[in-house]
């Protein structure tokens, strides 16, 4: 009787190896396995084998394999560019240094974090491609095509976009700093029957938090957190004043009916901290008030500041808090976004700096 194991090890190409597991896996099943796969590649690669570990830092994979990258960033998200970049610098350094060399990509959670390195190192090898490296690239693309891409969010999407075009230079690149005076979010789901929630907008440049704040439209209580849309973007990709997205491009809110499928959000920017002339600031609805409180715990809330300290190889439980947000993300390619908020939010943001 064939055995039955809790992860799915794919040889991408003959060089370059997934390991996934899934997201609920229990902690003890989960340490079992990574044993099982340790033995695996090392009756077979040896100590030829260089790991990186796509998901939370943990000193049992180190201890399984010294030679580990930790190239860790929180799932369902798109890492940083240049995260990307070393990544794929790493990975073709250890192939080109011996060609018995092969590249383990280790995931425990969302198969999408997989697929954008994969899609983002065919980008790069395409640079240095030789007659040999055809093969490999079919085999990758299809290993996107049939494993990966339903689980890609709209946000990894455009992070494989951005690095692709950068590397090929169809993308301008921009590397002036920009000020960010509006967000603009005109429709807004129902995501309770009686019609009452908190919504909550936070803004990270780089992972850090930048900016939240706590719009109540009715008083009601509520022991959850549920993300409403998140979004990431890059600014050296921005050459105008406005940037749009459409519910398509919105991760979570993409594929949620209670989100309308002619929603969007709009940045509005410009290359300077003086208020724009001739553009007329949107204005609430009076019936939207805003709460000022920055004592609020859901406000101070840094959804990301422990994501490296989620799991310390301990058999207990990670507790998930839940509730009602909307979660936005800023990277700045130069310098910092520099800007402190003015409120008035449909739900409109005015930025003033």
């Amino acid at each position: 009787m064939e055995r039955q194991y809790d992860f799915d090890l794919t040889y991408i190409t003959e060089r370059i190896i997934s390991v996934f597991f899934p997201p609920l896996l229990e902690e003890q099943r989960y340490r079992l396995n990574l044993r099982e796969v340790a033995s695996m590649l090392k009756s077979k690669h040896q100590d030829k084998f260089l790991l990186f570990n796509l998901s939370e830092r943990r000193h049992d994979i180190t201890r399984l394999n010294p030679k580990v990258h930790d190239v860790c960033w929180p799932d369902m998200h798109a890492p940083p560019l240049d995260k990307i970049c070393a990544m794929c610098k790493a990975m073709e350094n250890w192939l080109n240094s011996d060609p018995q060399h092969v590249v383990v990509l280790h995931c425990k959670g969302n198969k999408g974090k997989t697929g954008v390195i994969i899609a983002a190192y065919m980008h790069y090898s395409k640079i240095s491609a030789g007659a040999d490296q055809a093969l490999s690239t079919l085999a990758m693309r299809k290993f996107c095509e049939d494993k990966v891409s339903p689980s890609l969010q709209p946000s990894q999407n455009r992070y494989i976009y951005y690095f692709g075009g950068l590397l090929s230079g169809a993308i301008k690149m921009n590397s002036s700093p920009l000020f960010l005076h509006q967000v603009l979010i005109p429709t807004i789901p129902n995501f309770q029957e009686d019609g009452g929630f908190f919504p909550f907008l936070k803004i990270y440049q780089s992972m850090q938090i930048y900016w939240r704040h706590l719009h109540n439209l009715k008083r009601v209580q509520s022991a959850e957190r549920d993300s409403v849309f998140r979004l990431q973007f890059h600014t050296c990709t921005i050459h105008g004043a406005q940037l749009w997205f459409g519910k398509g491009e919105l991760d979570e809110a993409c594929s949620d009916d209670r989100f309308p499928s002619d929603a969007t959000v709009e940045f509005v920017f410009s290359s300077g901290p003086e208020k724009i002339k001739g553009r007329v600031s949107q204005r609430n609805d009076p019936a939207v008030s805003v709460d000022y409180n920055t004592n609020d715990p859901v406000v101070r809330w840094d959804s990301y500041e422990n994501f490296n300290q989620r799991h310390q190889d301990s058999l207990e439980g990670t507790t998930i808090h839940s509730y009602n947000h909307i979660l936005v993300f800023i990277q700045a390619f130069k310098g910092k976004i520099l800007y402190y908020f003015k409120q008035d939010f449909p739900f409109y943001f005015e930025v003033k700096v």
